[in-house]
């Protein structure tokens, strides 16, 4: 099997500038950079990334809750693409203790594992692992630094939305 190979653009946020890569077949990967880079002009955002660079930009914007994309995801483990599956039930302005996912996949010992997994994550913003909290509700971990997780569990708050929703 021939696989197509990944393109990349670069987007603007709030909280720096995101990497998003992807095939033909869909997004692969969405990444929070510290370095400074340019954003990618909308005319060269490869046709394979400007849905989720629409949907991104609406996510920001507070126009969109939920994101409706087309995946490539070829890495990780049967084990972490269930807890990466498992995050997409987690909604908007909701959290979720790693103790939860693990029960909800049938293995309440597996903590440990679901906070490994979270941290492989290759769609950490789009697969909403900021959304995992520790059982007694404080911030642990994030692959795009906890400041960064802080941020988005403010941004989704309702009523940070009141005015909006």
């Amino acid at each position: 099997m021939l696989l197509s190979a990944a393109t990349h653009a670069y987007l603007t946020s709030p909280l720096g500038i995101l990497a998003l890569h992807g095939t033909e077949a869909g997004l692969v990967a969405v990444q929070f950079l510290d370095a400074p880079q340019p954003e990618t002009p909308a005319a060269e955002v490869p046709e394979c990334l400007r849905e989720a660079c629409r949907q991104l930009r609406a996510y920001f914007q507070r126009e969109l809750r939920d994101f409706n994309l087309t995946y490539d995801v070829q890495q990780g483990t049967e084990f972490q693409r269930q807890v990466w599956a498992t995050l997409l039930g987690i909604g908007f302005g909701r959290t979720a203790s790693y103790l939860d996912l693990a029960r909800q996949l049938g293995n309440p010992g597996a903590v440990r594992a679901v906070g490994a997994a979270n941290g492989q994550n290759p769609l950490g913003l789009v697969w909403p692992c900021h959304r995992i909290i520790g059982a007694s509700g404080q911030l642990t971990g994030y692959a795009g630094g906890l400041w960064r997780k802080k941020w988005l569990l403010e941004f989704e708050q309702p009523t940070a939305q009141a005015s909006l929703w």
